[in-house]
């Protein structure tokens, strides 16, 4: 990787700017008919050699770095994402999301991979090896899609956040078997071992883990600091202690690294809504005590400061800890998303790829939306739910990491820079693509809604009350 013409100063200077800039126009942005990705990847296009040429970037030599900054940046997005996810794993708001990360993922894989193979002319561990790269739908880019806080329990918001949060895991085994059958030169008995390990045992084993150390660090460390009273304990470090714990101990066992951190991050707000059941908020025990009337998350009734005396509820310190963790881990996803973004803007100016429009075309317009409206048919989503999940399926940082971490285990010569290109050119036009849909669609989302009324079937999501005004 080089950067040319300007000195540390200057990018400095240019860094903060940028920052400054979003940080005080961030109400316009808002207001924009586009996302915020759109304009980091045309800065980054504008900085690129296309363009001004102040970067310059050779992802196959810097492979290993960019696989460890967006495996970072990834496992973050998951933790938090998990953790903003409130209902029960068995509530039929889940529902949608096993299915978009299960047989909806699988279907856009063996399309994408057919497309691939039949139209572009990769050869079958190639063509495999690119759909289960763009499979997963992105869990740092699709923010203004997912659930935006615990008490938020749309049903189309949870479905997109909990895809994001389990495919990120689900497509990493047919990444890794298709870099199999490109080692092995085709099928044998090492496909058995495959499903048996990375299938069979690595996906449930990383489910279950991450989510008992999500629960049981977390109600350790809320008893901790409502019994010590101490208001100063630094909840990032628990949650980066979490993260990391969950992570290593998962791909120590075999299991999948992505899985067990979002399930951790569940685990997490399990945890809390263990505490507030036992315990409940002093302002929230009347409500508590109706059925009609839940919890609300104990992050959202404690205030900038805490004193130790309040600190010793233990709903107050479980409201203090999330609280805490989700304003560090939302602070450490934009910084990542605005390097990152930005960096696919610069390499895609001389990676893009006009076969990629085919591809793209039929996984984002035809595939996922199909496929998303037929198979979640009988879930308790709306068709107006379903076919906004079909849409909103964006591709992103994921596939940069699976991208990288292929590029370091086997995927080189000819065929990598087919697929380097491929996938920037993909992951570009999903980001242009959505970023311009987004705002006018969940507008009118959101218009449907508020004139439907909060009894429409499949809108209203599960355990929200049914009253004007209610959230939806």
């Amino acid at each position: 990787m080089t950067f040319a013409t300007l000195s540390f100063l200057q990018w400095l200077a240019l860094s903060g700017g940028i920052l400054l800039v979003m940080a005080l126009a961030s109400a316009h942005v808002k207001r924009l008919p586009v996302s915020s990705s759109l304009i980091y990847i045309g800065l980054g296009w504008l900085m690129g050699p296309q363009a001004l040429g102040w970067i310059r970037i050779d992802i196959e030599r810097g492979s290993a770095w960019f696989e460890r900054l967006t495996e970072i940046a990834v496992i973050i997005s998951l933790f938090i994402g998990g953790l903003k996810l409130r209902l029960s794993p068995r509530d039929p708001a889940w529902s949608a999301a096993y299915r978009l990360a299960g047989p909806v993922m699988l279907v856009c894989i063996a399309g994408v991979a057919a497309v691939a193979h039949l139209l572009l002319g990769l050869d079958p561990p190639h063509a495999l090896l690119l759909a289960a790269i763009v499979a997963p739908t992105d869990p740092v880019l699709a923010s203004a899609v997912s659930v935006g806080h615990a008490a938020d329990r749309d049903r189309m918001r949870y479905g997109l956040s909990g895809e994001a949060g389990l495919n990120d895991g689900m497509a990493f085994p047919f990444v890794v078997l298709a870099l199999g059958w490109m080692d092995q030169g085709g099928a044998g008995a090492w496909v058995l071992r495959w499903a048996l390990v990375k299938l069979a045992w690595a996906v449930p084993a990383a489910l279950v883990l991450g989510y008992l150390l999500g629960v049981c660090l977390g109600r350790w460390a809320i008893r901790l600091r409502s019994s010590q009273r101490d208001t100063e304990a630094p909840s990032d470090f628990l949650a980066l202690a979490l993260i990391a714990l969950a992570y290593v101990t998962a791909e120590l066992v075999g299991a999948w690294g992505f899985l067990a951190v979002f399930a951790a991050g569940v685990g997490l707000r399990r945890a809390e809504l263990k505490v507030v059941a036992e315990t409940p908020h002093p302002e929230a025990a009347p409500r508590a005590s109706r059925p009609d009337a839940p919890h609300p998350p104990a992050e959202h009734l404690v205030g900038a400061r805490v004193e130790p005396e309040a600190i010793a509820e233990p709903a107050v310190a479980a409201g203090v800890l999330v609280a805490e963790t989700i304003s560090f881990g939302s602070t450490a996803e934009r910084l990542l998303e605005v390097a990152l973004v930005t960096l696919v803007g610069v390499l895609v100016g001389p990676s893009w790829s006009a076969r990629s429009l085919l591809a793209a075309a039929v996984l984002l317009v035809l595939l996922r939306p199909v496929a998303t409206r037929w198979l979640l048919s009988g879930t308790a989503t709306s068709p107006h739910q379903r076919w906004l999940m079909g849409w909103f399926g964006i591709r992103g940082i994921g596939s940069l990491y699976y991208l990288a971490y292929a590029l370091n285990h086997g995927l080189s010569g000819g065929a990598a820079r087919d697929v380097i290109s491929l996938t920037l050119s993909i992951v570009t036009v999903s980001v242009v693509l959505h970023g311009i849909t987004a705002t006018p669609l969940l507008n009118r989302y959101q218009a449907a809604l508020r004139s439907r009324g909060p009894d429409s079937p499949g809108d209203r999501p599960t355990g929200a009350p049914a009253s004007p005004g209610a959230e939806r």
